[in-house]
């Protein structure tokens, strides 16, 4: 088996962080580029992108599958079915910290919005938006999630993370 035959690494490595996150008594999110094959309240999608609590307690019947992540949440007090195709992650990390992994966006996130950010809105009263900005080559790609208090530089550096305790939030940064 050569390596284009091999499944996906990514919902190993989702599964790893979720748990790891459980673990370690921190909240696990997902940010997720939507399209017709996601499953999700759309008044809560922001810019093409929805954050979502899979924490045991925002979710019941959670399958981290291969394939699809499922689960059933109450979105303004109604109950729904949420389903995302795997491939349709862009990150996972701990709310509290801001530690995780970022994967590369699906094909139709390599042109960024305007201003070069794509937004997310989080689903959960203890948080707020995030937003994430990939870097400028393919190879070369980067998500980030930065604080919205001050906006990137222009310099290419990626924004220092929030030091705990601090206002802001801190920042997730994929290292290859």
């Amino acid at each position: 088996m050569n390596a284009q035959d091999s499944t996906s690494t990514r919902p190993y490595l989702i599964r790893a962080l979720y748990e790891w996150c459980t673990d370690n008594g921190l909240t696990p999110y997902v940010a997720v580029r939507v399209d017709e094959s996601v499953q999700v309240p759309r008044e809560y999608v922001k810019d093409g992108e929805i954050v979502l609590n899979i924490s045991y307690d925002a979710t019941s019947a959670l399958q981290l599958g291969n394939d699809f992540i499922e689960f059933k949440a109450r979105f303004g007090g109604k109950p729904r079915d949420i389903m995302v195709p795997v491939g349709r992650v862009i990150a996972i990390y701990a709310r509290e910290n801001g530690q995780g992994m970022a994967f590369p966006p699906p094909v139709d996130v390599l042109e960024p919005s305007e201003g070069g950010v794509l937004s997310s809105t989080v689903l959960s009263a203890a948080a707020s938006p995030a937003e994430t900005e990939p870097s400028a080559g393919p190879d070369e790609r980067v998500v980030q999630l930065v604080s919205t208090d001050s906006p990137p530089d222009d310099g290419g550096t990626p924004p220092r993370p929030a030091s705990p305790g601090g206002g802001g939030r801190p920042s997730l940064k994929r290292i290859k």
